[in-house]
């Protein structure tokens, strides 16, 4: 057993060891068992000064928070006109809602956000630890207002036109990303979405790359989305929806062959799996070894909002717990039918069982 591999195993016996008292055990000087530690904190297999240990199944979600608000209409809406609608408020954002979504899924999440020193912050905060989410690496920035996005939903549930206040994120710098490494180091998974500032983007996206860890990234919206790196090395997949692909490719998406084609181009970029939502077509997924068009499931639509957040909190679950990439992108699905049933952006359906039951029983049916 090499060194580092001892100090590992004593400090799972022991987490709160002193560096003498590894020292003593291995035969080796104090000065020798602190380099050895160094490194594994770099690397993340330790962090804080407990020596907290690499959580094999955390997941690390770094973007957008925000007070989502839904206005949707009474009767089909007229654009230039005053149209009557019903309006809901809720927590969202990308990177929030996917946390949630896991979190219901009982899985081990953290997430890195920014919220003001405002009633609307603390109710994200408070909701979100609620289910299971750790928001202790959430900065709280006195200066700012929290970021808050309403959307207008046609009486079908459509979304007709979305407004997004993201000033906040502005605020944020790779400085402060890097004082949080530790724990993202830590994660067995990274998803990151576009909220972020384009220099806080190209920083995380290239120390994944350095230090092996798997990323995984939303472009968000097709503005957003322009805010990525050329080269995408270091990210294991990519999530966009199809007119985000059509961006990141520069190039129409009409037909399957066509998303094969963008995927390529894509992939070019650096990026190792292309994973394209496209609606009521389903999902398309392409790595250097594979490629799978999947049908989405049927289900009744009463509200499409969160349906994507949804598809990539299933499949991250899948990931995490040792599915292959296909049967991840089916768990994405099963999430995806699942929230497209309620109104909330993030469904209080999305259970394990509930997941699993899914995917058996439409697989089943095909």
């Amino acid at each position: 057993m090499d060194k580092e591999q001892q100090i590992l195993r004593y400090i799972r016996e022991n987490p709160f060891i002193s560096q003498q008292e590894l020292a003593d055990k291995m035969g080796i000087s104090r000065s020798a068992v602190a380099g050895y530690i160094a490194q594994l904190t770099k690397r993340g297999e330790i962090k804080g000064r407990a020596y907290v240990l690499r959580d094999e199944g955390r997941i690390v979600c770094i973007g957008g928070a925000n007070l989502d608000r839904k206005a949707r209409g009474k009767q089909k809406v007229r654009l230039h006109s005053s149209n009557p609608v019903t309006i809901t408020e809720s927590c969202g954002g990308v990177a929030r809602n996917i946390a949630e979504n896991l979190g219901r899924l009982g899985s081990s999440v953290t997430l890195i956000s920014c919220v003001g020193e405002d009633k609307e912050g603390e109710w994200i905060l408070q909701e979100t630890k609620r289910h299971g989410v750790d928001v202790s690496q959430v900065w709280r920035l006195p200066a700012r207002r929290t970021g808050t996005y309403t959307a207008l939903l046609d009486i079908d549930g459509e979304m007709v036109v979305s407004l997004a206040n993201m000033d906040i994120y502005d605020a944020l710098t790779p400085e402060m990303f890097a004082d949080k490494w530790s724990h993202i180091a830590a994660a067995r998974a990274v998803f990151l979405d576009t909220n972020l500032p384009a220099e806080c983007l190209a920083y995380i996206i290239e120390r994944c790359r350095t230090e092996n860890i798997p990323l995984f990234v939303d472009p968000v919206s097709s503005a957003k989305a322009k805010k990525l790196p050329e080269r995408l090395d270091g990210v294991d997949a990519i999530l966009p929806n199809r007119e985000e692909a059509e961006l990141l490719a520069g190039m129409p998406i009409a037909s399957v062959e066509e998303c094969a084609e963008a995927c390529r181009r894509i992939r070019e970029r650096g990026v190792k799996r292309v994973v394209v939502t496209m609606g009521e077509q389903g999902v398309y997924y392409q790595s250097a070894e594979q490629a799978e068009h999947l049908a989405p499931y049927p289900t009744d639509v009463v509200d499409v909002t969160g349906a994507g957040d949804a598809f990539a909190s299933g499949l991250l679950y899948g990931i995490v717990n040792g599915e292959s990439f296909g049967q991840a992108c089916r768990l994405g699905l099963a999430a995806s039918a699942l929230t497209l049933q309620t109104e909330q952006s993030v469904s209080p359906l999305l259970q394990p069982e509930q997941l699993a039951q899914t995917v058996r029983q439409y697989e089943k049916e095909r």
